[in-house]
This record gives structure tokens, sequence and C-alpha cells, in this order.
């Protein structure tokens, strides 16, 4: 939200492609990667990890975000888009 309120103030349009909205999902989803010998011992990590793997942990929460949908332009039937989304608040 920060980041957010400082690139409307200072006029942040988009940047490598990227608008700010968009920039904040995607790092978002690069924090939760996983690196390659970790991914290989996925088996491991499910019956010693009471977390589940990062990119479940990502897609499952921005799958559910109408902001996810709206700075990626997604239509209502796109994967990362959920028919019965869930909505806490």
């Amino acid at each position: 939200m920060a980041y957010l309120a400082s690139a409307a103030r200072n006029r942040g349009g988009p940047l490598d492609g990227f608008t700010p909205e968009q920039r904040v999902l995607r790092r978002l989803g690069r924090r939760s990667g996983a690196r390659t010998a970790a991914r290989r011992s996925s088996a491991l990590q499910a019956q010693t990890n009471p977390h589940s793997p990062g990119r479940y942990r990502v897609n499952g929460v921005v799958s559910n975000m109408p902001e996810f949908q709206k700075a990626f332009s997604c239509k209502a039937d796109a994967p990362m888009v959920r028919a019965n989304a869930c909505r806490v608040w």
C-alpha cells in the first residue's frame, strides 16, 4: 500500500512494461520462489514442512484478489481468477 501511494504521488507510470500495481504483485510471487535443490526435494518438504509450497501460497492468494484481476486485466474465466473467490473482509 505504501509503495502504491508513493507511486501515485510521484506519478509512477509503467517501468519495464509493468504498472506499479503489477510490479507489487510480481514481487510477491518472486519472494516465494524456491531454489532448484529445494524443488527437487518437494516430497520431503511435503512430509516435513508444515507450510504449503510457495507457488500455492502465492497463487492461492492472488487468485482470490480482485486487485490482481484488475492489475493484469484478467477475464472472469482466466486460470488465475476463481469463480468462487474467498472474501474475508
